[in-house]
C-alpha cells in the first residue's frame, strides 16, 4: 500500500462506525498519541485510531486496506525502532484496551493487548502467578510476546512466547481468528517470536506459574575500577547457577538517589543485579557467593515483593533512545576487556552496557518449536544510550556503533528480534528469524499476501 491523505468524509464515516477516538493533526491527544518511548521517533500518521475493543481494530484495518494506507499497531509503544507509529498512514492505538483477568484454579490470565507488564503484574500478582514478562512494568505485552520475550523468569519458566496458549489475531482480510495448538497452528507458530507481521493480535491467553509474592533479589555494586573482576565473577557464577537465579552484570551511572550510598551518586559503577524465583530462603543461600566477592560498595539483596522488583525496572518515560544488541557464544577475557573499554568512554550518565545469562527452560526448546529461532546457551549484550539533547544524537549513535563493532570477533551473529533499531542492515535483520526464515516467510504470504501489516524492522519477510 501507499499512503494517501484519506479523504474527511471517509474519516469521519470511520468515526461513526468506532467507539474508539479517532485523531488527526491539530486534535488534542493527537501528538501524545503518536509518542513512544524512544523520544528520537518523531512520525506523523495521517489518522489514529485509539481502539476501545476488537470491532474497532477490524473497522479499522478494512479502513487502511480501502484508502491505501500504511497501518501500524502500537501497544506500549515500547521498542526502540517505534515502528508502532508510521508516517501518513494509519495507526491501530491499542493501549486503551488494556483489561487483564485471571484465573488462580487453572493458572491462565488473558491479556488485551494495549496492556503493559505493570498491568499483568498487579493483577497475577494477587494470587501469587505470574507471566514471564518484561523487567519494565511500562514494556508492552503485545510486542514482548511477539518477538520472544526474556524476563527475569525466563531461565526458570521459559520465554514469554513460550507461555502463550492462544491469541485472537485481525487477520489482513479484517476476520476474527483464533490462533492456538489446534486452531491455525501455522499462525500461531508465528506469533511465537516472529513479530506483529501476520495480523493485529487484540487478546492474548497466557500460562501462569507460581512466583512470589516476596522474592530474593537485588544489586551488588562496586566501584568501576573493579569491572573485569566482577565481570569474570559473573562468568564464574552462571556457569552452574540453577534455572531459579538470573543476573544482569552492566556498566552504569547511578543517580543520586536515596537508596544508593552518597559516595557513588552520579558516579559510574559496575553492578550485578540478581534475582532468585524460588522461595526466598532458598535464594538467599544460592546467592550467597556473589556476596561472599570482593568489597561492594553497596549490597541491597533481599527479600522483598516481585512486584516492587519489577517497578524498579522503570525506564521513566520517553527519551533519546539508542541501541545495538547481540549474542555472545561464551563471555572471553577479550570480550569483558571489550565491555569495559567501551563503558569507559560513554559518552553520558544514559549510556549503559548490560550482560545477561540465557540458559535453562529459556534455551531448552527446539530451534524451530516456536518462531523464535535463537535457542543456543550465550550470553545477552545490550549497549545502549538515553539521552535528552538532539545535539547529542550524533556522538550517542557513534558510540554505540563503535561498541558493538568492538563486540563483533565475539558474537554469534545471532540478533533479538526485540532490540532491532530502524537502522538495521538487512543482513541483521535476516538474522532475527535465523534458521526459521523461510518457513515465516511462507506463513506471511497465506496470511497477509499483500504485505498489509508491515514494519521497518522485518519487511524483508514480504521480499
Amino acid at each position: 500500500m501507499t499512503s494517501t491523505d484519506p479523504e474527511p468524509t471517509t474519516v469521519a464515516a470511520l468515526t461513526d462506525s468506532v467507539r474508539g477516538e479517532v485523531l488527526r493533526a491539530g486534535d488534542e491527544g493527537y501528538d501524545e498519541a503518536r509518542s513512544v518511548w524512544n523520544a528520537m521517533i518523531d512520525r506523523y500518521p495521517a489518522v489514529i485510531l485509539r481502539c476501545a475493543g476488537t470491532a474497532d481494530v477490524v473497522d479499522g484495518v478494512r479502513f487502511a486496506r480501502e484508502n491505501g494506507l500504511d497501518l501500524s499497531v502500537k501497544g506500549g509503544g515500547h521498542h526502540v525502532s517505534g515502528s508502532a507509529v508510521c508516517d501518513d498512514g494509519l495507526v491501530l492505538d491499542l493501549s486503551p484496551m488494556d483489561a487483564v483477568r485471571v484465573d488462580p484454579h487453572s493458572q491462565t490470565a488473558w491479556v488485551q493487548a494495549g496492556a503493559t507488564w505493570g498491568d499483568v503484574d498487579h493483577e497475577t500478582q494477587a494470587f501469587g502467578l505470574a507471566v514471564p514478562g518484561g523487567q519494565d512494568p511500562n514494556i508492552g505485552v503485545a510486542g514482548l510476546t511477539l518477538g520472544g520475550g526474556v524476563g527475569w523468569l525466563s531461565r526458570t519458566y521459559g520465554l514469554t512466547c513460550d507461555n502463550l496458549r492462544s491469541a485472537d489475531v485481525v487477520t489482513a482480510d479484517a476476520e476474527v481468528v483464533r490462533a492456538s495448538a489446534e486452531s491455525h497452528p501455522d499462525l500461531f507458530w508465528a506469533l511465537r517470536g516472529g513479530g506483529g507481521n501476520f495480523g493485529v493480535v487484540t487478546d492474548f491467553e497466557f500460562a501462569l506459574h507460581e512466583v512470589g509474592p516476596e522474592i530474593f533479589a537485588g544489586s551488588l555494586v562496586y566501584p568501576h575500577d573493579a569491572a573485569r573482576d566482577v565481570a569474570r565473577q559473573y562468568r564464574e557464577f552462571t556457569a552452574d547457577a540453577p534455572p531459579e537465579a538470573r543476573l544482569l552484570f552492566g556498566s552504569m551511572v547511578l543517580p543520586a538517589a536515596s537508596y544508593y550510598p552518597e559516595a557513588v551518586h552520579d558516579t559510574r559503577v559496575a553492578i550485578v543485579i540478581a534475582f532468585y524465583a524460588g522461595p526466598p530462603a532458598e535464594g538467599r543461600s544460592v546467592l550467597a557467593p556473589l556476596r561472599a566477592f570482593g568489597d561492594p560498595v553497596m549490597d541491597s539483596l533481599r527479600g522483598r515483593r516481585y512486584t516492587a522488583f519489577q517497578r524498579a525496572g522503570d525506564s521513566q518515560g520517553a527519551m533519546r533512545t539508542y541501541l545495538r544488541s547481540q549474542y555472545l557464544s561464551t563471555l572471553s577475557d577479550p570480550a569483558i576487556e571489550a565491555i569495559v573499554e567501551a563503558a569507559e568512554t560513554a559518552p553520558s550518565a544514559g549510556a549503559t552496557v548490560f550482560i545477561s545469562p540465557r540458559g535453562g527452560a529459556e534455551t531448552a526448546p527446539a530451534t524451530d518449536a516456536t518462531a523464535y529461532p535463537h535457542r543456543d546457551a550465550a550470553h545477552h549484550v545490550l549497549v545502549e544510550t538515553r539521552w535528552r539533547d538532539s545535539d547529542r544524537d550524533d556522538e550517542h549513535v557513534r558510540w554505540t556503533r563503535a561498541a558493538h563493532g568492538a563486540l563483533q570477533p565475539y558474537t554469534t551473529g545471532d540478533v533479538p528480534l526485540n532490540f532491532l533499531t530502524d537502522d538495521e542492515s538487512e543482513a541483521r535483520v535476516s538474522a532475527a528469524y535465523g534458521d526459521n526464515f523461510d518457513r515465516l516467510r511462507e506463513i506471511k504470504a497465506k496470511w497477509d499476501p499483500e504485505n498489509v501489516f508491515r514494519t521497518p524492522r522485518n519487511s524483508e519477510l514480504d521480499d
